[in-house]
């Protein structure tokens, strides 16, 4: 072991972590945590690699977070003995026009960064709320924000840009994407398995769920836009919907705004529709007529929404299933690969079910394929790669 990264994905009531080895060819997973908040006592577990036990206490409260996350630096500290922690990333969704690549954290980031908070009201108060408390911890310590936005940056206008006065687009008003960690992992997995240029539509498909068209490494169209809200429906988001819908509810109904954010973050979706969960786990093997209706629902829009995919890269020659459903739910993979069998998608039923990397019938005409994500992994790699910048900028210039 030598030096080492922290990775921070701070969610509404847990914090996810990983501990990186700094090797040669990049950082290795060592360890990874999690912080659960939801109970009274929060409980703080650690996993290695082999999903052996590492550390498990129900800790009490400190009042507020900076107890806790001082409880995940002191285990960290005895963990690495000697040998030093570099820095600390975060997973931060939205970045705005200015974030397009990590970057080192400080005061004027922090507020930069919460003046976006509109645009991701779920998630950004969130995954910014670690930053200062381990500041006053660890004032040494670097922290870098890495951004889920940064991999759609690049999107050409006919992807980016939405059909009102171009004065909203010169204002930031304008398709980001989402995600974009998840999909920078999977890029790089395509590359190792010589797929990268191949025309491919990656399903990232969880509580939250997007699609990216993509090609060399390269974003060419994706389903969520300004906010985390448009595009699939999601466990507790309604996905893309008439805009009409909302002025009616406001005008003839009187809902106010935040009703109305309520309503679409968190009471929408699967769970909206159901009225039964939110866990596709739960609804997949139900029977209640809402239920299966929700389901039917999903697999319906995810369905489209490849194919509307399939259309920006002018074909499909991959499809690959990623995330908390993408990666386990067998049977919504069968469902989404049989709506789309006229675009010459077809699995193996068998290899489907075993969960195996590659899932396509030898008939298909396209590649199917399961790929879990790393979202850690990808924050590692932007910290070493913001660190690396970071020392160039502060060496003096070589004297001759």
């Amino acid at each position: 072991m030598s030096d080492a990264i922290l990775v921070l994905n701070a969610g509404s009531s847990t914090i996810k972590f990983g501990l990186f080895d700094v090797t040669a060819s990049g950082p290795q997973l060592l360890c990874k945590g999690l912080l659960d908040e939801h109970d009274a006592e929060p409980r703080l577990t650690i996993k290695d690699t082999d999903g052996q036990l590492l550390f498990d206490k129900h800790q009490p409260k400190h009042g507020d977070e900076t107890g806790l996350l001082d409880d995940i630096l002191t285990w960290v500290d005895g963990y690495l003995a000697s040998d030093e922690l570099l820095a600390i990333g975060h997973r931060i969704v939205h970045g705005g026009q200015d974030f397009v690549a990590p970057v080192v954290i400080d005061d004027e980031v922090i507020e930069a960064l919460h003046a976006l908070t509109p645009l991701a009201p779920l998630h950004q108060p969130r995954s910014l709320s670690p930053i200062r408390p381990i500041m006053m911890l660890r004032p040494e310590l670097p922290q870098i924000a890495c951004f889920d936005t940064a991999f759609h940056h690049d999107l050409a206008p006919l992807a980016r840009r939405f059909a009102i006065p171009r004065r909203f687009d010169e204002m930031g008003i304008r398709r980001y994407g989402f995600h974009g960690l998840s999909y920078q992992f999977i890029a790089g997995r395509l590359a190792e398995l010589s797929l990268a240029s191949k025309r491919t539509v990656v399903a990232h498909l969880g509580s939250g769920s997007s699609l990216c068209a993509m090609r060399d490494g390269a974003s060419i169209d994706t389903t969520m836009g300004l906010t985390a809200l448009d595009g699939l429906m999601m466990a507790t988001r309604c996905g893309a919907i008439d805009p009409g819908v909302l002025l009616y509810l406001q005008q003839v109904h009187g809902i106010s705004a935040d009703e109305l954010e309520q309503m679409l973050y968190n009471e929408s979706g699967l769970l909206g529709v159901s009225g039964l969960s939110a866990d596709m786990r739960v609804l997949v093997v139900s029977e209640e007529p809402d239920a299966i209706e929700a389901v039917d629902m999903f697999v319906d829009r995810v369905a489209k929404e490849i194919a509307a995919m399939a259309t920006s890269l002018g074909g499909i020659e991959c499809l690959v299933f990623t995330g908390g459903i993408g990666e386990h739910s067998h049977q919504i993979r069968e469902r989404i690969a049989a709506r789309l069998r006229w675009l010459g998608v077809e699995i193996d039923r068998a290899a489907n079910e075993a969960g195996l990397q590659d899932i396509a019938a030898k008939r298909s005409k396209v590649e199917v394929m399961i790929l879990p994500t790393s979202e850690e992994t990808s924050i590692a790699r932007d910290c070493l790669a913001a660190l690396a910048l970071r020392w160039q900028e502060i060496q003096p210039p070589a004297t001759i």
